[in-house]
């Protein structure tokens, strides 16, 4: 009888270790899950006003005016206009619904500086997002072009050029002012043009004149414009030093261009100061000139080898029947190609260089002679390669 009382005093005892055991247990597990629990509820809760604030915020300013109105708005933006100006014409044209939200989201994100001018197709079915984007994108049609104008680029180049990008309507219109210059002759070199013999048998009154650069022209520009902004550029080229240098040489603005213009043609940077010496050492000599390129302007066509009929062509530019520069410029020269024209190689000059003759056309390379029995030599070595030039090009 002992042993079993002591065996249910054991029961009781263990049972009561068990459930405190328990209690405590789950005491402790709760302890740890309830603030878990806590957590989740506040986030399942802030989740929800988050979710009905943006709800709330993006049916009152970020999505479409009209989600079915797909009417197509034109909108232009000018070239330089801030995102502040887009913003309000975009709320002032109904497409979107706040143009602080526009401008701040645009900001935001660093769309602010990439809105690119053009005209666009818009409409009240675009949210806020989609506007952006297309505004940035560019899928505007441009209201601005770049234009390069390459030395050594005759104003038909230039033409032709232009109307490939779509920026001259007509060619014929554009090269018909560069001849007369009508509108633009208020410019003081081109006045002083004017007065001289023969203007009028001039192929292009502007010739020589337009500065070779990179411009960025409006679309919409008109002849006058676009050749206004080369001149500009061209007087501001041509310094107050360069003036008095010119002075110097007894020399005109328009004989420098046109000395500058046919250096551009004949050789490639390096060798711009050394041509201009035999050009200048030729013009002090009373010798002709003797250029091929100013046979190419006549003629519209580059060959290394010249036709006897080339050398007799009747034209105040062919310098090999007329002494002297050329009846004006051969195309537009950069600014190294009129510092060579002011400032020749003093050695050179020095030396009395006289000729000077491709040796590689296509490096440009080239052989200078002081003599005609050199130049004469050299002529009978290169004159293969010009001639295999020619061939190769089907002249």
């Amino acid at each position: 009888m002992a042993g079993k009382k002591r065996s249910r005093e054991y029961d009781h005892e263990s049972l009561r270790d068990e459930r405190e055991y328990g209690f405590y247990w789950y005491s402790g597990v709760w302890h740890i899950l309830r603030p878990v629990l806590i957590g989740l509820a506040a986030l399942v809760l802030v989740f929800g006003l988050l979710s009905t604030g943006y709800g709330v915020i993006h049916d009152r300013f970020l999505s479409a005016v009209d989600p079915q109105d797909t009417t197509e708005v034109p909108i232009s933006i000018a070239s330089g206009s801030s995102l502040t100006k887009v913003a309000g014409l975009l709320e002032q044209q109904g497409l979107i619904k706040n143009r602080s939200v526009f401008k701040y989201y645009c900001d935001f994100v660093g769309l602010g500086q990439k809105i690119q001018a053009g005209d666009y197709q818009l409409s009240k079915s675009m949210d806020m997002f989609a506007i952006a984007d297309k505004l940035t994108t560019g899928d505007g049609k441009p209201m601005t072009a770049k234009m390069v104008l390459i030395p050594g680029w005759t104003v038909e180049d230039l033409a032709a050029k232009l109307k490939d990008q779509g920026v001259l309507a007509d060619e014929n219109a554009f090269l018909q002012q560069c001849k007369t210059g009508e509108g633009l002759t208020d410019y003081y070199f081109l006045q002083d043009v004017l007065k001289t013999d023969r203007v009028a048998q001039r192929k292009y009154l502007l010739e020589g004149y337009l500065s070779p650069n990179t411009y960025e022209i409006y679309t919409s520009a008109s002849s006058t414009d676009i050749l206004k902004k080369l001149l500009d550029q061209t007087d501001k080229v041509f310094t107050y030093e360069w003036q008095e240098r010119t002075a110097e040489l007894k020399m005109t603005m328009d004989q420098v261009l046109s000395l500058a213009s046919l250096i551009e043609k004949e050789a490639k940077a390096p060798d711009f100061a050394k041509v201009s010496a035999v050009f200048h050492n030729r013009l002090d000599s009373k010798m002709k000139l003797g250029s091929d390129v100013t046979i190419h302007y006549i003629t519209g066509e580059r060959r290394m080898s010249l036709r006897n009929s080339d050398l007799v062509i009747d034209s105040p530019y062919n310098t090999y029947l007329y002494a002297g520069l050329p009846l004006g410029p051969i195309c537009n020269p950069s600014p190294e190609a009129i510092q060579a024209a002011l400032y020749p190689d003093e050695v050179f000059v020095a030396e009395r260089y006289l000729y000077f003759c491709s040796k590689d056309p296509d490096t440009g390379e080239l052989h200078f002679s002081k003599t005609q029995e050199e130049h004469d030599r050299a002529v009978k070595i290169y004159a293969p390669l010009w001639q295999a030039y020619d061939q190769e090009r089907g002249i």
